[in-house]
């Protein structure tokens, strides 16, 4: 007796219906909205000429390596120093995410030091930061031992020593800043001030949109994100910017795809407003990026010279005529949370499924291959006739639950790094995803015909012996679960 192609058609359509109702039912949903209008953004004034006057930038300077000592390592800098007599402010780099290497901010510490401002550039550590654990105060601390030295040099104005720090910076400096009063001024670049999780969403998303990406994509990703368990990932930024008391100077530009600018804009003047503190400065630069650049080439107008100025210029910069200025950003959409995945969908119930699938589709081929080498002695247990078509869809089926498993792993990483390079069209997006949903659906309508096939042989009396029942159990059992992880992650889901 055989199942017709009819029956295993209806089977497999119900199945992934079924499915695909698993992928709306079950949460959390991420469905940012559009971000409501305030007037403070509407129109922002001009920023005022004086502020990013010509810096004259010609002044010869010193340079020299240092090594000081930090909680498990040592921290490696370079300091650029003018030469001229006399006391200078200075000024100490944090980077933001990734490994954080001096030699970024070589042509901001040179200007800056031929502008008259000592500057220190460090390598960000090695131990106790890595992909999955950051510890911002740890990084904290590493960025006053900077600025604890610069304040003993003698070319080096205590008083006007600060801290200046871009994007994850952005979560690290206002900590330093509320530990010491020692950190004299504090300026961020791109700093987001929400949590990494928000500030992560909000990126892939707009970076999704304009990729053109189907909506199943945003799903699969925040779904993703919802189960990581990075510790830092909730960071709250507000604690530590409500205790800064110096003053700030913050940049944003109008085209940088990572932050959400008006949000964090708000974050910070709400803080800074709950400590008491109107000695910040905040400018919008018009076409900036995250690292304040023109499509990644020259810096945009007038960052250099505002940034000179300001330190140059303080303490009377510190209250300037206008808190807000510069070109008007446009954010479209919130920079909502990811919802927390549900225990049956977190990293480890993840990874559990994932091993036991291994698992199983290791344990499948295995057995096949000592039910075959053992049918030629026991050809009756092993039932010639019934068991190799079974064993054939067993070892299909593992190869593809592992090519889906290798495609949804290769997908993700293409989109972090279109989104974290600005770069991808929207054709490899499309192409992508179509490789992965056709290979879920080839997964489940081999699981469909797979479970027919052992039925109908069981029905025409195939005896299962031990090794085969392993085989079966492990492909089929194995290809259940990735289907219904499949499922919660939208895989099936409609429309496509």
């Amino acid at each position: 007796m055989r199942t017709g192609r009819g029956t295993l058609t209806v089977a497999a359509g119900l199945v992934l219906v079924a499915l695909a109702c698993v992928g709306y039912v079950l949460p959390p949903a991420f469905d940012p909205p559009l971000l409501q209008a305030d007037p403070a953004f509407q129109s922002l004034p001009a920023q005022p000429p004086q502020e990013f006057r010509p810096v004259v930038a010609s002044a010869a300077i010193h340079q020299e390596d240092i090594s000081l000592p930090a909680e498990g390592q040592r921290l490696e800098g370079t300091v650029r120093a003018p030469v001229t007599p006399g006391r200078h402010p200075a000024m100490v780099f944090v980077s933001g995410s990734g490994n954080g290497s001096r030699t970024e901010f070589t042509p901001q510490a040179e200007f800056l030091a031929k502008a008259g401002v000592v500057t220190l550039a460090f390598d960000k550590r090695t131990v106790g930061y890595d992909f999955r654990e950051r510890d911002f105060g740890l990084l904290a601390d590493d960025a006053l031992r900077m600025v604890e030295y610069l304040r003993t040099r003698p070319d080096v104005d205590p008083a006007r020593t600060g801290l200046w720090g871009v994007s994850e910076g952005g979560w690290v400096v206002p900590i330093a800043a509320a530990k010491s009063v020692d950190v004299g001024f504090a300026v961020l670049v791109s700093s987001p001030n929400v949590s990494p999780l928000r500030q992560v969403a909000w990126a892939l998303n707009e970076q999704l949109l304009r990729l053109r990406a189907p909506i199943g994509v945003r799903d699969l990703l925040t779904r993703a994100m919802g189960g990581v368990g990075f510790n830092f990932l909730r960071y709250d930024a507000m604690p530590a910017l409500r205790q800064i008391r110096q003053p700030v100077l913050a940049f944003y530009g109008t085209t940088d795809p990572s932050i959400p600018f008006v949000e964090s804009t708000r974050a910070l003047t709400t803080a800074l407003a709950q400590a008491g503190n109107d000695r910040y400065t905040i400018r919008f630069m018009d076409h900036g990026d995250h690292a304040m650049r023109v499509n990644g080439g020259p810096f945009t107008r007038g960052y250099l010279e505002t940034l000179a100025n300001w330190i140059r210029d303080l303490p009377e910069t510190a209250k300037p005529v206008l808190h807000l200025a510069g070109a008007t950003p446009v954010q479209r959409f919130e920079a909502s949370d990811v919802p927390a995945a549900p225990w049956y969908a977190g990293g480890t119930m993840l990874g559990l499924t994932i091993c036991l699938a291994a698992v199983g589709y290791v344990a499948g081929p295995v057995a096949a291959m000592v039910v075959r080498l053992r049918g030629r002695h026991t050809p009756a247990e092993t039932n010639t006739r019934l068991w190799p078509p079974i064993r054939r869809r067993l070892r299909r089926m593992a190869w593809t639950g592992l090519g889906l498993l290798a495609s949804v792993a290769a997908f993700i990483m293409l989109l972090v790094l279109f989104s974290v390079n600005q770069a991808g069209a929207w054709p490899a997006v499309l192409a992508g995803w179509l490789v992965v949903r056709v290979l879920a659906v080839l997964m489940l309508v081999q699981e469909v015909t797979a479970v027919a096939a052992v039925v109908v042989g069981l029905r025409e009396g195939l005896r299962p012996g031990r090794w085969q029942h392993v085989a079966i159990a492990g492909v089929l059992g194995g290809t259940g679960l990735l289907l219904v992880a499949a499922a919660y992650y939208g895989l099936f889901s409609f429309p496509w």
